[in-house]
């Protein structure tokens, strides 16, 4: 039971696409495309011998929320005293701009960290954050002032879980998506981005600790979400396309990964004898290409996907999980750096920038031939849970006490 926290890091789209990001932003969980991908290009590919330059650092608050950044602005959602608080900073000083906060009274009934859980999204001018007791809350960019705030877990009458809430708001047209699972159909619940309206609401699954996508697959918009049960695919208006069931026998579990969109497939994975499974989607009909315990299971970090390859860890994190390079096709694991240990992943490129959880930053080719670290560097103390931020060839890592910035430019 006391491992399931780690399922919270993996920690927002119906109606059509939102207005593109500019490439080297990081506006969301995951990124502009929320797939782990950064779409710059101005990174060394080699750390420089007295390693990369760090910019900034400062103290902060508990929480497992990513950074988020757009616009010259970076968003740190953490906790302070008996406050979750938004923090908007200027992403290349660190100075604060703003602040908001409100009370929270959450409580982890294992002892650990009670800050957010979720990465704030960034969009339109707006900021939408997603706190552990389900407060769901708009800010304007620019002053940090209230647009609108919802209690979710009263609105849908939503039990404790193991570790609070943990979705990470998508944002396409005028919606915000959020996996609320309560005892009213709250599977995936679209809210009106301006206002907090209920849009519609779908399924009766329970929420997990994975955040939803959305995507274009064989020519349909579709926003993908990994709830408790499974997943699902639903249309711009709401209407369920399919559920394909997927999560573990035991009740003591989660499903966390985001699910992974390339072409017309879709990667779903989980620990806890889950497994992973890659299925080819075709409008309402799921197919199911192959599906192993034994090749990508995804404790709490979701993987990234090159040139057919899949990248990701293996395994529980208590157990320390291997490093893996997967055929995304057949499921053939292609190499593994086996006791590797926890971490997250973030593709640049060719390049994979694999953070791992005690704070060391390596930098590799993404290949299916071997794992061969360019470059590595220990740029936090203690423990890295949350994602991090990679924007204007800086990167942004937390800990669970402390932000620093450190350049990768070229």
């Amino acid at each position: 039971m006391r491992y399931l926290i780690f399922a919270l890091l993996v920690l927002s789209l119906p109606f059509g696409p939102s207005p593109a990001p500019y490439a080297q932003d990081w506006p969301q969980f995951l990124g502009p495309a929320r797939n782990g991908e950064y779409l710059g290009n101005d990174l060394v590919t080699v750390f420089p011998k007295q390693g990369p330059p760090i910019v900034w650092k400062k103290t902060i608050g508990q929480g497992f929320s990513g950074p988020a950044v757009a616009q010259g602005k970076l968003i740190l959602f953490h906790r302070v005293g008996e406050k979750e608080t938004i923090d908007c900073l200027e992403a290349a000083t660190g100075k604060l701009i703003w602040r908001f906060d409100y009370p929270t009274h959450y409580r982890d009934d294992f002892g650990f960290d009670e800050g957010p859980r979720s990465t704030p999204s960034i969009a339109s001018g707006r900021i939408y954050t997603f706190g552990a007791e389900g407060m769901l809350h708009c800010l304007d960019l620019a002053t940090g002032k209230k647009v609108w705030a919802l209690d979710t877990h009263r609105q849908f009458d939503v039990r404790k879980g193991y570790f609070g809430a943990a979705c990470s708001p998508l944002i396409e047209d005028r919606a915000v998506l959020l996996n609320i699972g309560g005892a009213k159909p709250s599977g995936l619940v679209a809210f009106d981005r301006e206002t907090g309206k209920v849009l519609w609401a779908v399924s009766s699954a329970e929420a997990s600790y994975s955040s939803p996508v959305a995507a274009t697959v064989g020519g349909l918009r579709s926003i993908f979400c990994f709830t408790r049960s499974g997943l699902i695919g639903v249309d711009p208006g709401g209407n369920l396309r399919f559920e394909f069931p997927w999560r573990a026998r035991m009740q003591a579990s989660v499903n966390a990964a985001a699910p992974l969109v390339a072409g017309d497939l879709v990667f779903v994975s989980a620990s806890y004898q889950t497994g992973a499974a890659l299925l080819q989607i075709a409008g309402s009909k799921v197919t199911k290409i192959w599906s192993s315990d034994d090749v990508l299971s995804n404790h709490y970090a979701s993987s990234v996907v090159h040139k057919g390859y899949l990248y990701g860890f293996h395994g529980r994190q208590e157990h320390g999980p291997s490093l893996r390079c997967v055929q995304m096709q057949t499921g053939k694991v292609m190499w593994s750096e086996e006791s590797f240990g926890s971490g997250t992943l973030t593709l640049a490129g060719d390049t994979l920038l694999v953070l791992r959880e005690r704070g060391e930053l390596l930098m590799a080719v993404a290949g299916p031939k071997a794992f061969q670290p360019a470059g590595k560097l220990q740029i936090i103390s203690g423990t890295v849970r949350a994602y991090p931020a990679l924007a204007q060839g800086r990167l942004y890592v937390r800990n669970e006490n402390s932000l620093v910035c450190v350049s990768l430019k070229k």
